[in-house]
């Protein structure tokens, strides 16, 4: 087997970081990975995440007053080198003058592993990442996906206590990058090791993560399976951004909400500092005997067993609904729906900061 260990936790207490006049990029933060864990810091630009998982390899320093613990042991003040930390960077960093298995190899010979130790974990890996065809050849010479598991061959190598994964499909285009999420989370869990990866795709999250944690200016909104994140979202923008909820906006009246399309039936009454969401899926056609709402179709974006639907007239904003193929509306047609009060997500809503 590649790998002796079972995978190390890890635990972050307080970690922020202030860059230079007074900016700051990530508020005290704390968060425990278990061991085996596969984390996703999910969050848009600029929120924190890159800095976080900089802050855990050693290449950034927190501010005073954090720790950070692998296991048992604080390596807080521990520089990146003495962490025993693997990386896979977007560009994935590959020695372009050295073949595939030089580049899988360079981690083992830094470390001095015997020879026979070290050619031992080359060949699995080689095998394990299918890349045994390809292993004398040129990095120059391999295609994107090819690289990448080259660039997270070289990283477990070593076996490092922690994986560390910046965007690792970000440099894919978008039909590579689709083939490969499950390939990724298939040799991740094969590793049997920590891994925690940034990523502002939230399909990359859901296909990948044991646990997602949710970012959004410095600060973790929430951490929880990928299911209980879409089912269970915790904040308006959460649910906004996992999945793409429709804020409705409208005039309470009692426990329903007045829409410019029809009165809409609440699940209970709405608190001030709420808003009203609904995902694509859960807004229904129906005919117009059963309808509560009613709109018209704008635009209509083809998505195989399903098209997105937008439709103008109900709320403030176009209201995006997801339909099957045998159901999809043609463009200017008036339409009628039906939203259940049990599909209706209530949710505190978040405001900007200056």
């Amino acid at each position: 087997m590649i790998f002796k260990r079972n995978g190390t936790p890890v635990h972050l207490v307080s970690c922020a970081k202030t860059f230079a006049h007074g900016n700051r990029a990530l508020e005290p933060t704390s968060l425990s990975v278990a061991p085996g864990e596969i984390m996703a810091l999910l969050g848009p630009s600029g929120c924190g995440k890159t800095t976080l998982l900089r802050i855990i390899a050693g290449l950034e320093t927190a501010d005073p007053g954090a720790k950070i613990l692998f296991g048992e042991d604080d390596v807080t003040a521990v520089p990146i080198e003495k962490r025993s930390v693997g990386m896979v960077f977007q560009s994935y960093a590959l020695f372009p003058n050295m073949s595939v298995r030089q580049n899988i190899a360079y981690g083992l010979k830094v470390q001095h592993v015997p020879k026979a130790e070290a050619e031992s974990r080359i060949e699995q890996l080689l095998d394990l990442c299918r890349l045994q065809p390809y292993a004398e050849r040129s990095i120059s010479a391999l295609s994107g996906g090819q690289r990448q598991r080259v660039a997270l061959a070289r990283a477990v190598a070593p076996q490092p206590r922690v994986l560390l994964l910046d965007e690792p499909l970000s440099a894919l285009d978008a039909a590579l990058r689709d083939q490969l999420r499950n390939e990724l989370a298939t040799l991740l869990r094969q590793f049997a090791m920590t891994a925690i990866f940034v990523t502002h795709d939230q399909a990359e999250a859901l296909a990948i993560a044991d646990r997602v944690a949710v970012m959004r200016q410095g600060r973790i909104l929430q951490i929880d399976s990928p299911e209980n994140l879409y089912r269970r979202p915790q904040t308006g923008f959460v649910a906004e951004f996992l999945g793409g909820a429709n804020r409705l906006e409208g005039q309470v009246e009692g426990e329903a909400l007045r829409l410019k399309g029809g009165l809409l039936p609440l699940p209970r009454g709405l608190k001030p500092d709420e808003a009203v969401f609904v995902r694509p899926e859960h807004i229904r056609l129906s005919p117009a005997a059963d309808a509560r709402l009613k709109g018209k179709v704008v635009s209509v974006i083809f998505q195989g067993a399903h098209s997105l639907v937008t439709i103008d007239g109900v709320t403030e904003t176009p209201l995006m609904v997801k339909v099957s193929g045998s159901e999809t509306p043609g463009i200017g047609r008036e339409v009628d729906l039906t939203i259940h009060p049990s599909d209706i997500l209530l949710l505190p809503c978040e405001t900007d900061k200056a």
